[in-house]
């Protein structure tokens, strides 16, 4: 498997993370690129997402996902969790 193989089987991993209903916490990075992907899948099933990078915020924007200032949410789905496993799989 390579490197982008694997990027993307965890960006993929992390849509189990993902609750219906929650703000999503997503960063930046080709890893990420690939759970935005995945994301897509499930875009009716969340409220949003919180980005951490411009880049990221118009792959989200372009799909379709809305976008909230960080300040604006009240509660974050923390995505520590599934971005420490991603870079684990990716090393």
């Amino acid at each position: 498997m390579t490197q982008d193989e694997m990027k993307k089987a965890a960006g993929w991993a992390a849509l189990d993370y993902v609750k219906p209903g929650s703000i999503v916490g997503v960063g930046t990075g080709s890893t990420v690129n690939h759970f935005i992907d995945a994301l897509e899948t499930m875009k009716d099933d969340i409220e949003g997402a919180v980005s951490s990078s411009v880049a990221s915020t118009e792959r989200l924007e372009k799909i379709g996902i809305k976008v909230f200032d960080a300040n604006e949410v009240s509660s974050l789905m923390c995505m520590l969790m599934a971005q420490m496993r991603l870079t684990a799989l990716t090393k």
